[in-house]
């Protein structure tokens, strides 16, 4: 195998100017610079491409970091699955590599860290929520200026790249659909508060009741984690509550996949006896019984689109990448669990 030591001496240069121009690092001459190239090619020489890399000061990885939750199967839920194949797509288009790190909600992460040891060059994080370490956490990464993108969290106070979609008007697409079919009494269960988009949701649903000329009703509130356990769990208020109801919104479908099939369980008829709105438009909506009316979220364009922003983020100069907002719209897909109006 050839040495860097046998290009050097036939390129008549030292071994440390062969690696600076084969690394591309700091001036050269260019008859030099092509000396070398020749020298390299002619006996042979490949790069090794993971030295290269540190050499550049770059791991070539983009780090994708996701909660750590003991007992959830993250990579099973549409939600996660959707977003990384899309950051997947974009980062084998570009060359790059995809590290996957799992931070502990609890307790504050070193992002920063992630970048000083060279394990990534561009980070994105999923799942991102409220809790106290979370934000900690980011604020610290924010405050560094380095190449990261939150996905579909935004923080009041702190300034960093996001790609969300508007779940505003996705809520609000899902109740004024509901309201357009004649019904009055439209309950809510919406996900964990401390994701913005639990926030957002409800700010949709009180939108669309308020231009309806619709009070706010608390006691048909209520509240899950986005699993669809606690949607299965939901179902026992739920049925309780079925003579104050003329229609559920769902703040997504694993919630309301689980909550069909509580209410089955106890006997109800859907959509006859509860016309419900998921949200999400995952791959089980459509297969459900009846098929799921739901809001489409475009989670794989989300992600292809914050892995491109955050690798174009590599050329910037440090620290002048600036704040990047991108907010994509949600679509309202209309099946059967409906029904076909008011009752």
């Amino acid at each position: 195998m050839t040495t860097r030591k046998e290009v050097a001496d036939l390129a008549g240069v030292s071994e440390a100017t062969v690696s600076r121009v084969l690394n591309g690092v700091g001036p050269m001459k260019e008859s030099t610079r092509a000396r070398v190239l020749e020298a390299a090619e002619r006996l042979g020489y490949h790069l090794n491409a993971v030295a290269s890399s540190f050499a550049r000061g770059r791991s070539g990885n983009l780090g994708v970091i996701l909660p750590h939750v003991p007992k959830v199967h993250l990579f099973s839920t549409y939600y996660f699955s959707e977003i990384l194949s899309g950051i997947g797509e974009a980062v084998h288009r570009r060359g790059y590599g995809l590290l996957l790190l799992f931070r502990n909600p609890e307790e504050v992460y070193d992002y920063v860290s992630l970048y000083r040891t060279l394990r990534i060059d561009a980070g994105i994080i999923l799942g991102a929520s409220s809790l106290p370490a979370e934000v900690e956490g980011i604020r610290r990464l924010a405050g560094e200026k380095l190449p990261c993108f939150v996905m579909d969290q935004h923080f009041a106070d702190i300034r960093i790249g996001t790609v969300a979609t508007d779940h505003v008007e996705g809520a609000y697409l899902a109740v004024r659909h509901l309201l357009g079919l004649g019904y009055r009494r439209i309950g809510f269960l919406n996900g964990s508060p401390q994701y913005s988009n639990s926030s957002d949701r409800t700010a949709g649903y009180r939108k669309a009741l308020e231009e309806a000329g619709i009070p706010l009703d608390d006691g048909i509130l209520y509240e899950g984690n986005y699993s669809r356990k606690s949607g299965y769990s939901a179902a026992e208020r739920i049925y309780a509550d079925l003579g104050k109801l003329d229609a559920l919104f769902v703040a997504n479908d694993r919630m309301a996949i689980g909550l069909m099939q509580g209410l089955r369980e106890k006997g109800c008829s859907l959509p006859g006896d509860l016309p419900i709105v998921g949200y999400d438009d995952s791959d089980a909506a459509r297969f459900t019984e009846p098929p799921l009316t739901t809001v489409q979220v475009p989670f794989y364009e989300m992600g292809r689109l914050a892995a491109d922003k955050v690798l174009d983020r590599l050329s910037a100069e440090p620290g002048q990448g600036g704040t990047y907002l991108e907010i994509l719209k949600p679509k309202l897909i209309i099946r059967k669990s409906c029904g076909g109006g008011s009752r």
